[in-house]
């Protein structure tokens, strides 16, 4: 009797601390309410040391008090939540649940929900609690692939694993990061009545091990690893021939750049000498000079006509002299059109040099031996004539023909047989006239 009447003097001494422990927080809020919020030397809130020690009213006032406390966890990842889980604290649990129905599924830094550490514990109410707010939770992995399955075969709590076996979400052969089952974990228990009953549980409940579940996952992860290394090759391959295609494109571009140059080159050699020739033939004109250095026969019709288009040649040769030295190489279109024109000059320039020769031939061979400029002019027409009218044709033909081209290669883009048509059609070499 004296034993009973010593319970409940401690009992009404607890009661009295905690009565006078209720007080304290009350002072203490209602002096500074952000105290709630500050962390202690364990770097744990008010709240997460009143879950641990099962203060139930404290949690309460500090819940109903301060705003956003439940939301606060050590730097592990912890919350309030955690660690009344794990002590087995249900009532807490129930509370906190009730501030904040999506506590539940809060994690850890190890990937770890309030049910992983309810099952550590051997509260089933706990596990009830925290399934009955969120019935998915039971399928939430830890970092290691761990649902809380496995934590508490692990942990031998065979009335968690048969209270968790009863919910309609849980999938009893889930496999961990290690490819593993309950059942497997479970085998590896050192035997025991508690790994004896897990095991049981799970046979009932359908749980094989891991190396005879029908994988089909790992068969449509291997066809997929399979079509990803597939896909990689033939990107591979495609890059590098497009680096190949580039690498062709990049040579073909400098060779018709150097035969841009070539060209060029060539034409200002010939512009040159165009130059040379009609600046020399002012001063030794045809007839010769009297005294006083003017051509004899200045007044002839023959010698007006060289005199003019001798100095359409020098003119035209000299401009296009002058745009070769000025050129700038640079984007192979614009020398192209450079050249194009400079080009066109020259054949003025040809031109006219040989209308400036017929015309001084009447003037050399005289009046008696007229027939031989008539000879000249003859010969000097028709292949003058003839080159210009050739290098016309073929130049307004090769025009066309790549217009043609053009128009088929863009009706037949779209086609099945685009590519083909393509290859076709670039691997001809098309002769330039740069006219």
């Amino acid at each position: 009797c004296s034993a009973e009447i010593d319970l409940l003097c401690m009992i009404t001494a607890v009661c009295h601390c905690l009565h006078k422990l209720m007080n304290i927080v009350k002072v203490l809020l209602d002096h500074d309410p952000s105290l709630g919020k500050t962390f202690g030397q364990s770097n744990v809130t008010p709240l997460i040391t009143a879950a641990i020690r099962g203060h139930l009213e404290v949690v309460n006032l500090l819940l109903e008090r301060v705003s956003g406390l439940v939301e606060l966890s050590k730097a592990n990842g912890k919350n309030a939540l955690h660690f009344a889980a794990r002590q087995g604290h249900v009532e807490i649990v129930k509370s906190l649940l009730v501030s904040e129905a999506q506590l539940a599924r809060k994690t850890d830094k190890k990937g770890q929900t309030a049910l992983h550490m309810a099952v550590k514990g051997t509260s089933a109410a706990v596990v009830r609690a925290l399934v009955n707010a969120d019935p998915a939770i039971v399928m939430l992995p830890d970092k290691n692939g761990n649902l809380a399955l496995h934590v508490a075969t692990r942990k031998k709590r065979s009335e968690i694993v048969n209270e968790l076996l009863l919910l309609p979400d849980m999938n009893v052969n889930a496999l961990t990061r290690d490819r593993k089952t309950a059942f497997d974990i479970a085998e590896g228990l050192p035997l025991s009545e508690e790994s004896a009953d897990i095991k049981d549980c799970l046979s009932r409940a359908g749980a094989v091990r891991a190396n005879d579940l029908n994988q089909p996952r790992d068969e449509l992860r291997k066809t997929v690893t399979e079509i990803k290394k597939d896909v990689h090759t033939q990107l591979e391959q495609a890059r590098k021939t497009n680096k190949n295609v580039h690498g062709i494109a990049k040579e073909l571009r400098k060779l018709h750049r150097e035969g841009i140059n070539n060209a060029t080159n060539s034409v200002t050699v010939v512009a040159v000498l165009f130059a040379t020739v009609a600046f020399a033939a002012i001063f030794t004109v045809p007839g010769g000079n009297d005294d006083h250095g003017v051509a004899i026969v200045v007044h002839a019709v023959s010698f007006k006509v060289f005199f003019i288009f001798n100095a359409i040649a020098l003119f035209t040769s000299l401009a296009v002299v002058v745009v070769q030295i000025t050129l700038v190489r640079g984007e192979t279109k614009a020398e192209r059109r450079v050249v194009e024109v400079i080009n066109k000059l020259m054949w003025l320039a040809s031109v006219c040099t040989t209308v400036a020769f017929i015309s001084s031939s009447y003037i050399v061979v005289g009046r008696h031996f007229k027939w031989a400029a008539l000879l000249v002019t003859l010969i000097g027409g028709v292949i003058m004539a003839g080159v210009l009218g050739t290098m016309t044709y073929y130049v307004v033909k090769s025009k066309r023909t790549r217009s043609i081209r053009k128009k088929v290669k863009s009706t037949r883009r779209s086609g099945s047989n685009s590519w083909n048509h393509n290859s076709e059609s670039d691997s001809e070499i098309d002769r330039i006239y740069a006219i």
